[in-house]
């Protein structure tokens, strides 16, 4: 399970990267211009939510930390580089949640009260997965922001990552 995991998990990252040299070509201003109903308002915006939704479950979550977590904080000079920055933390975040819960997909990560308004027992693989299909929720509101604002994405599915 660990080498499928680990294979859906690289297939994510190279999307990840076509899409992140799309977002290259565009101005800084655009990453930062607001759109209203879209993600969380802007294309950098919605990018590091997908960096803090990574970062809740598969860390605080899962590894209990919940007093330790903070999201990312967004500067207005945020840049594609940056938000690099940030999944390349991503990247090893789910290498070590990879390997501390190989043969243990299954196995529910029962958290304490603090966790009020959340479900007391999750699996890894629930997490994993709910992650990663969130990526690719907000990577459709990224897209079309982008169309709105002007920079439509490639016609082909270069930024879907699999057929490049």
């Amino acid at each position: 399970m660990l080498k499928l995991l680990q294979q859906q998990y690289d297939w994510i990252r190279s999307a990840r990267q076509d899409m992140l040299a799309f977002l290259e070509e565009l101005p800084l201003q655009i990453l930062h211009q607001p759109v209203p109903e879209f993600g969380y308002g802007t294309i950098i915006r919605t990018h590091l939510h997908v960096v803090d939704c990574y970062r809740y479950w598969l860390e605080s979550f899962a590894f209990r930390k919940l007093n330790d977590h903070w999201d990312v904080y967004v500067h207005e000079t945020a840049d594609v580089k940056f938000v690099r920055k940030r999944f390349a933390e991503v990247d090893e975040l789910v290498q070590v949640f990879l390997r501390e819960f190989d043969d243990r997909w299954y196995e529910s990560i029962e958290q304490d009260e603090s966790w009020q308004g959340y479900p007391k027992e999750l699996t890894p693989l629930l997490l994993l997965t709910h992650a990663e299909t969130h990526e690719f929720h907000h990577r459709g509101q990224i897209v079309t922001m982008a169309r709105h604002l002007g920079y439509p994405p490639p016609v082909d599915d270069r930024l879907g990552g699999l057929f490049t």
